[in-house]
């Protein structure tokens, strides 16, 4: 397995489903300080809408964290899922978390599984003192904003600065590229910060942006652009997106004869993207990604052999993260000693050297983790694990 570093950035973890713990006050079954036997936890995800795919492998990620967790339980107490549909939408997601935290009393938040729909949460949970957690969520600002750390905010997740560079780094050590074309969900959070940390690095390094593009999420003909891409004639193109647009646009490409490489984020990383693009489409294309299930690591493999048996189904990075959620929040809980947001917050704060799927998680002073990005490659429509980057 090759290895490679990627020096002065820092990883975070972006949770994809929203989970959320029981408030501390309240009724019997509330699992917060009062005593009762259940802890809620709120699971704020895309269950539905553009990004279903995301959210429904980091719901179910979850499910079996809790399911697994609550064979032994934590201080005699079980975990509880509360789940709201964000629909893949801001406004929703913004409703779904107040909910959570004004009726259901939850403890803490769990998702959502995109930047965007994170972003929408995160005044809710710091008006509500209530920790909120992304699994899959990669833009800086969900934790620190303008230099201020988010207090209730964390992740589990690399961000985008790291992952941006690592796919600036790997065109121009693996490809030689020189001349990349940029191709961005110009409505997107998350594209914009991948395709921004992609162009800092690869010009820094020497490269040259010979074309930069844009769309909006939903749009379903691509061909104008991608023709103006390739009379740029760029020997490597990045496309920051989600599997909707980007299965499409990868398949629009190579009917248009562009058959140079193409590398996205995690935000490819659906089973949807391979129907939509088709195996030969996404043959010389690749993607930075938290996990891959074809990594050996012992660890990996029994949740790869525990959620298969579960879902019937290979379970992506969104499931990898939603599961590693369940468990961060378990470990914090256990350490607090305590259910109510508060001490669970100051918990998660301190997580240190847990050993997780996605790798050994230490959150740093911005509540991001300190982890390894996977970089994987599709070869007739399957994902093959390429190498792993570490952080320096």
């Amino acid at each position: 397995m090759k290895k490679r570093k990627v020096g002065g950035v820092m990883l975070s973890l972006s949770l994809s489903a929203g989970l959320l713990l029981a408030g501390c006050g309240g009724a019997e079954e509330s699992g917060g300080s009062g005593g009762g036997k259940e802890i809620k936890i709120g699971a704020n995800v895309e269950l539905s809408g553009g990004v279903a795919s995301y959210g429904q492998s980091a719901s179910q990620g979850l499910q079996l964290a809790v399911d697994e967790i609550n064979k032994e339980g934590i201080d005699g107490k079980k975990l509880k899922i509360v789940k709201v549909d964000n629909k893949s939408d801001a406004a929703e997601a913004t409703n779904g978390a107040l909910k959570l935290a004004t009726q259901d009393k939850v403890a803490a938040i769990v998702g959502a599984a995109t930047s965007t729909n994170t972003l929408a949460q995160v005044q809710i949970a710091t008006d509500n003192k209530i920790p909120l957690i992304t699994p899959t969520g990669t833009n800086p600002d969900i934790t620190n904003k303008d230099g201020k750390v988010n207090e209730y905010v964390f992740r589990t997740c690399f961000i985008d600065p790291f992952q941006g560079t690592v796919a600036a780094n790997y065109a121009k050590d693996e490809f030689q590229s020189k001349n990349a074309a940029v191709f961005i969900d110009s409505a997107s959070d998350y594209s914009k910060g991948l395709a921004k940390a992609f162009t800092d690095s690869y010009t820094k390094a020497g490269g040259k942006i010979v074309a930069k593009e844009a769309y909006v999420a939903k749009d379903t003909d691509f061909r104008a652009t991608l023709t103006r891409i390739k009379s740029a004639k760029p020997d490597f193109i990045f496309l920051p997106g989600y599997y909707e647009e980007v299965g499409l646009i990868v398949k629009q490409a190579r009917e248009a004869g562009i058959d140079v490489p193409i590398m996205g984020g995690d935000g490819w990383d659906s089973p949807k993207l391979v129907e939509i693009a088709g195996n030969e489409a996404l043959n010389n294309t690749f993607i930075t990604n938290h996990y891959s299930a074809a990594d050996p690591d012992e660890k990996i493999q029994e949740f790869v052999k525990a959620y298969k048996a579960k879902y019937k189904d290979t379970p992506d990075g969104f499931a990898a993260l939603g599961y590693d959620t369940g468990y961060m929040l378990a470990d914090a809980i256990k350490r607090a000693g305590d259910a109510s947001p508060e001490k669970i917050k100051e918990a998660l704060a301190k997580t240190k050297d847990l050993a997780l799927v996605s790798g050994n998680v230490t959150l740093n002073e911005n509540h991001d983790p300190i982890k390894s990005a996977s970089i994987l490659k599709y070869e007739n429509g399957e994902q093959k694990f390429a190498t792993k980057v570490d952080p320096e």
